[in-house]
């Protein structure tokens, strides 16, 4: 029996979809065939594509620091990734530095990011890129703004973060989670001047929390396809985890839009007219809420991430080094006496040296961005000799360079706050590195804005739980193994028991 007509136009267009969708997905697949097979044949690449690395290194990142170290050079190319990789200080000097024109973030980065930081200061360069800075480092850089982050935090600590540990009552928790929720309720409150109240360990994330979540690490994930084309095609389509991106992009996007809005009307009517949170000060600069939306979210993005994966290196490192935190513990009593309960002032977690050598440590071995790529305009020759041509991805690895014997002597896998303090007539004080060698806040024109906030916020907390609660990892040999994101993430969390000093002993 043939079809009428109209079965024939009901067959077409489903015919015509099938099509429409086979071309793109076998050209797709050719080009993912194509690069399975490394151009150049080198057990490098061979490595990398075929995940032979894993046999050997818990870590990505960790099999980057074999390469690096055993590179004289201390840079490596990886061919099939078109991605030249080094660790020597003046490469990177170079790159974010003297010759920064040269290294953009490029189109690229941005795509991959861009569909939840739009023309946010980390995804852009150019113009935007420096209206962005001028606005922020005139609000970040004073003193007023980092008082006012300081009293967020601190009410944070003592009305949440405290009172949620105590409540544990040796109960094992996921130490990163808790910090997550903490950073968020704090970068939230800074950011937008909104309370998300997510350090409530019993209540699921808010519905914008768990977007911002997802979106996150669906992004973080693009950077890992074989091909660009692969994720692009899902994008256009619509399917799979781009789909998912879409629908949690589109909930920020309203949410954000809401609070701008909002925010807008009550500035009109004289209403919260001296807030001090981000989009309070920046409304009164740009007009375009899209625009302004993107700049937000990108300090959201930057303050939640990097504290929260910080904050869990420097724990798990604190829990393996008892010495350390005696030695923190020791300090604190020195400058605020010896009531655990007490609270300390902005001026007295900013002259506790050694806790600040402590965090800054922690930093270089477990930096929360492990590495940085940018993208050469044109040819170039590194100071090792290196030649980059045009439209190479070049990347900087602040994790391996933390790890080389070349750089901080033969102690550099340890645990050493001490290697930051130098003596003085008013005993030890923290004396920093070069940024080109410590390159965790980066350096040159994009150098952390943040910087200071985010070392605070790290020595606020970590001095509130160090002095209060004795916090130890359950299992004392948990390994560090990776999610992969746009931040260092402890796949499986950080498992500890938290007991307050003096109650008991912890396990």
């Amino acid at each position: 029996m043939f079809p009428s007509l109209d079965d024939s136009s009901t067959l077409f267009f489903p015919l015509c979809i099938f099509f429409a969708l086979a071309v793109p997905l076998v050209w797709c697949c050719r080009v993912l065939l194509r690069l399975r097979t490394p151009s150049c044949g080198c057990d490098t690449c061979k490595s990398y594509v075929s995940g032979s690395w894993s046999a050997e290194f818990p870590n990505l990142s960790d099999w980057y620091v074999h390469l690096l170290c055993n590179s004289p050079t201390r840079t490596v190319h990886v061919h099939v990734l078109r991605n030249v990789i080094t660790a020597d200080p003046a490469n990177v000097e170079h790159i974010i530095a003297w010759n920064f024109g040269n290294y953009p973030k490029g189109k690229a980065f941005s795509d991959i990011l861009g569909d939840l930081l739009g023309r946010g200061i980390f995804n852009v360069d150019g113009v935007h890129w420096k209206l962005q800075r001028k606005l922020a480092s005139s609000e970040l850089g004073s003193i007023c703004v980092r008082e006012h982050a300081f009293g967020i935090v601190s009410a944070e600590i003592t009305d949440r973060l405290v009172p949620l540990l105590l409540s544990s009552r040796g109960e094992v928790m996921d130490l990163q989670e808790v910090f997550r929720r903490f950073s968020f309720d704090t970068v939230c409150k800074f950011s937008f001047g909104l309370d998300p109240g997510c350090l409530d360990l019993s209540m699921p994330l808010s519905s914008f929390a768990q977007a911002f979540d997802l979106a996150s690490r669906l992004s973080a994930e693009r950077a890992l396809a074989v091909s660009p084309v692969l994720w692009k095609i899902m994008r256009l389509f619509n399917v799979g985890s781009e789909r998912k991106l879409r629908q949690a992009t589109r909930l920020i996007n309203v949410l954000a839009e809401q609070v701008i809005k909002q925010r807008r009307l009550e500035m009109n009517k004289n209403i919260n007219k001296n807030s001090s949170d981000l989009l309070s000060r920046f409304i009164r600069n740009i007009k375009d809420d899209g625009y302004l939306r993107d700049i937000v979210i990108s300090f959201l993005l930057a303050g939640r991430d990097t504290v929260a994966s910080g904050l869990t290196g420097f724990f798990w490192l604190l829990s393996k080094n008892p010495r350390v935190e005696k030695c923190i513990r020791e300090e604190s009593d020195a400058v605020m006496g010896t009531m655990e309960t007490g609270e300390p002032s902005f001026n007295q977690i900013r002259d506790m040296q050694y806790l600040h050598a402590a965090v800054h440590e922690s930093l270089r071995l477990l930096p929360p961005v492990q590495f940085d790529s940018k993208f050469s305009l044109r040819n170039d020759v590194l100071p090792d000799g290196t030649f980059i041509s045009g439209q190479t991805r070049v990347t900087y690895h602040p994790y391996a360079m933390g790890r080389m014997e070349q750089i901080w002597g033969p102690d550099a896998t340890e645990f050493r706050p001490e290697r930051w303090l130098r003596d003085s007539v008013n005993g030890p004080v923290f004396s920093p590195e070069s940024p080109f060698k410590y390159p965790v806040f980066q350096g040159g024109p994009r150098v952390c804005l943040g910087k200071e906030v985010a070392v605070m916020e790290m020595k606020s907390v970590a001095l509130a739980l160090i002095r209060r609660f004795d916090v130890r990892l359950v299992d004392r040999n948990q390994p560090l193994r990776f999610s992969p994101g746009l931040t260092a993430n402890v796949s499986g969390g950080l498992p500890v028991i938290a007991m307050e000093k003096g109650n008991g002993k912890c396990l």
